[in-house]
């Protein structure tokens, strides 16, 4: 069952449409969408209208997304209205335009997940928590293979070191009830996404979840990585009332515009940043950097240093997309105006 009711805040944006239902996109593939409702599944397309009003990538339904829809139509309803989104994890589209790509939308926690076998890349976890902060859901960093780690407490403590303020949890493949460290993430109404590398064990975890082995997965390659299996976004009912959202493995995860998640990711760098003499300064040969004292006595090492300051020139790329900026406020405009309307727990 992939809900019960409407979520607290949206049934003030579902009288806006009348004669239009209710749904949450479920699947998405090649500008076809599988949506749900109460009264079960269908195949959606957008309108015509629609898709003439889009302005950029991310104005057209993504997995997780809360939509109107009309289902009077026949076998194909018909998308006439995204609503507004709590949160979107956003990267730039693989190769080299300057589009963006929505991973997914509505997430309440997004687990970063990496293997600790021949995946295991801080530098890639800190680009993944950078966007992960930029989303607006909380990031958990899951640590997958743990059968396959030869020193679990060196690896750990790296990862408590670009981690900070992060829940880190640790599960086998081995171990069908290693679930168990994710079920405080699981309540009624809650989304979950798994994001990560090909062959981390996303759709491992997500079987576990399940209780059944319903998505496909392979073992691991001659080279001690696991194969990519997942080959589209899906949003996917638990037991006890919870969502997964599986993602297919990404080759690449670019920065798009994320200056907040920036600073949440590398909160360490920024608080040295600050005392430093001059406000520009580039951590580089300016008399009174703070961010070079620090590496020299040992605090902060260059590789993250190096690390922060090639994110936010990949970052800055885009602070010239006028129409992505745009975009943007807009998206964090109707996140506010969301958030405002859901009850808050007393």
């Amino acid at each position: 069952m992939y809900w019960k009711s409407i979520p607290p805040g949206y049934e003030a944006f579902c009288s806006e449409y009348p004669g239009l239902s209710f749904c949450r996109v479920i699947q998405q593939e090649k500008g076809l969408y599988q949506i749900v409702s109460p009264s079960g599944t269908r195949q959606a397309r957008v309108s015509g209208r629609f898709q003439y009003d889009a302005k950029t990538a991310s104005d057209f339904p993504a997995v997780g997304d809360y939509v109107m829809a009309d289902l009077t139509g026949g076998d194909m309803a018909v998308i006439h209205r995204v609503l507004p989104r709590k949160s979107v994890f956003l990267r730039k589209a693989a190769g080299s335009a300057k589009t963006e790509q929505i991973v997914a939308a509505n997430v309440d926690t997004v687990f970063l997940c990496m293997a600790l076998n021949n995946d295991f890349n801080l530098r890639r976890l800190e680009r993944y928590l950078s966007v992960a902060w930029d989303s607006g859901a909380v990031p958990v960093v899951l640590l997958t293979k743990a059968d396959l780690c030869d020193d679990l407490p060196a690896k750990l403590a790296l990862v408590q070191g670009v981690a900070t303020g992060v829940d880190i949890i640790t599960v086998s493949a081995l171990e069908r009830d290693g679930c168990q460290s994710i079920a405080p993430y699981l309540a009624e109404g809650k989304t979950l996404a798994f994001v990560g590398s090909s062959g981390v064990g996303k759709s491992t975890l997500t079987n576990a979840l399940l209780g059944e082995d319903r998505q496909k997965t392979n073992g691991l390659r001659g080279d001690d990585k696991g194969r990519h299996t997942t080959t589209h976004r899906e949003l996917i009912a638990l037991p006890g009332g919870a969502t997964v959202i599986d993602t297919p493995g990404m080759r690449e995860l670019g920065i798009w515009d994320a200056s907040e998640g920036l600073s949440a990711a590398f909160a360490d760098v920024d608080a040295l940043a600050a005392r430093c003499r001059f406000k520009d300064c580039t951590h580089r040969t300016e008399p009174g950097c703070a961010v070079r004292a620090s590496l020299e006595r040992g605090e902060l090492s260059e590789a993250r240093l190096l690390s922060y300051q090639k994110l936010c020139a990949e970052n800055a790329w885009f602070e010239d997309a006028d129409a992505y900026r745009t975009a943007k406020e807009k998206k964090f405009k109707q996140i506010a105006k969301l958030t405002r309307q859901i009850p808050r727990k007393k």
